[in-house]
């Protein structure tokens, strides 16, 4: 039985540019690897799966989160590869893991907490199914230490640095963007800037 992955980490620790060179290293001897992302995730377009060193390849498989997955689509495929898999809601991770019992290994990509250090509910039901959880790791934007959330800064249309910016700490879930938008920041740097964690009292 193939093995279902989630390899994950904070804004900008690599993901996708892990995946593409993934890709990349599957075609170069000849296998052929199915491209996913979630249909929500029309950054750079519909279809681009784009790294933030300017990689990018097309996606071959557009999902919602009420797909039905077809097994017929992944007839022959050596491996599956998804990006921004936070997006995808858990009956499409049941897919998914069902997928792995006859089929390819699947590798999924994606953040594990939203600004608020919550689970995404992709992410969770990846934590409960998968066999291999792996991190990727980036440090902080703020200092050396090791990034574990992503703080979403306010926008700053007068041009203000991102790191200059006042965290939101409220907000939908989900809001798209990017460098623009996120930092990668440890604990004490986030709760710096978000206060979310006060200080036990004695």
């Amino acid at each position: 039985m193939a093995k279902l992955y989630f390899r994950h980490g904070t804004m900008d620790s690599a993901k996708t540019l892990n995946l593409l060179a993934v890709a990349h290293n599957y075609r170069s001897q000849g296998k052929r690897v199915l491209l996913i992302k979630p249909r929500i995730d029309d950054r750079f377009g519909a279809a681009a799966i784009r790294s933030r060193a300017g990689i990018e390849a097309e996606a071959d498989l557009l999902v919602e989160a009420d797909a039905l997955l077809d097994p017929a689509l992944f007839s022959g495929v050596d491996c599956v590869l998804i990006d921004e898999a936070q997006f995808l809601s858990a009956a499409v991770i049941d897919q998914l893991r069902a997928l792995t019992r006859d089929g390819p290994p699947v590798i999924c990509y994606g953040l594990r907490t939203d600004f608020r250090t919550r689970l995404f509910e992709g992410s969770r039901r990846l934590l409960e199914l998968a066999d291999s959880i792996e991190e990727v790791k980036v440090t902080c934007q703020f200092c050396n230490r090791k990034a574990i959330f992503n703080l979403r800064m306010q926008a700053g249309a007068d041009g203000t640095a991102l790191a200059e910016r006042p965290a939101e700490v409220d907000g939908p879930q989900v809001e798209l963007g990017g460098n623009d938008r996120y930092a990668p920041a440890c604990f004490n740097c986030y709760n710096a800037r978000t206060g979310l964690f006060p200080p036990l009292q004695r």
